[in-house]
């Protein structure tokens, strides 16, 4: 499984590895299986690392004083889980980080980490990467969440993510979005029938 994130750290560095980085990530990283619906980290605890999924699916959600979830962020695989603040700040998180389908992940800690940034330069530019790609990431959701309807965020959705759609439960993705169930229901038979431009055709499936 390590094989996976190898590959990712060389993507986001453009380096190649040697097997003596190799080495260090081996020993850095610990694998950690979840169950399906089991728990990443839960609101109230200090995030103690971060994960990498190589296989599964999550959810990152709070929950509001009336029992409602709110969904912040989903993951799959090639993508990394944990609550960025609480993990530097060692605050008790706001979130709930949840599996949606049985995941693997690599693990590594926040002393971990600023240990193997200090020994190799593959490693370091790849966290810096995936600290400009969070931002970055946070930058367009915010944007997305001020500026677009319900109909133009889904089809943001549809046409950058399609893969959320494809692994994540209707009710799931409508909280991603910020709108009710039903009208992601009227919303996807609406993007459906008038197949807007850009659709690329084929079969647009939604989790039950």
């Amino acid at each position: 499984m390590l094989d996976a994130l190898f590959l990712y750290i060389e993507q986001k560095s453009a380096q190649d590895l040697s097997e003596q980085e190799k080495s260090i990530v081996a020993k850095a990283f610990t694998l950690k299986k979840l169950r399906k619906r089991q728990y990443f980290l839960q609101q109230g605890d200090v995030c103690g690392c971060l994960g990498f999924i190589v296989k599964g699916a999550t959810r990152m959600y709070s929950v509001d004083s009336r029992g409602n979830e709110h969904v912040l962020q989903f993951g799959v695989e090639q993508l990394w889980v944990g609550d960025d603040e609480s993990y530097n700040m060692l605050y008790p998180s706001k979130y709930n980080i949840e599996t949606v389908e049985e995941t693997w992940l690599l693990t590594i800690g926040y002393e971990k980490i600023q240990e193997i940034i200090g020994l190799s330069p593959a490693i370091a530019a790849t966290f810096r990467a995936m600290q400009i790609q969070a931002t970055i990431t946070l930058s367009k959701r915010l944007h997305r969440a001020i500026s677009l309807n319900a109909e133009e965020r889904f089809d943001d959705l549809l046409h950058n993510e399609p893969v959320f759609l494809a692994r994540f439960p209707q009710t799931m993705i409508a909280s991603y979005l910020g709108i009710k169930p039903e009208t992601l229901s009227r919303i996807k038979s609406n993007v459906l029938r008038k197949k807007p431009v850009g659709y690329k055709g084929g079969t647009l499936s939604i989790s039950a």
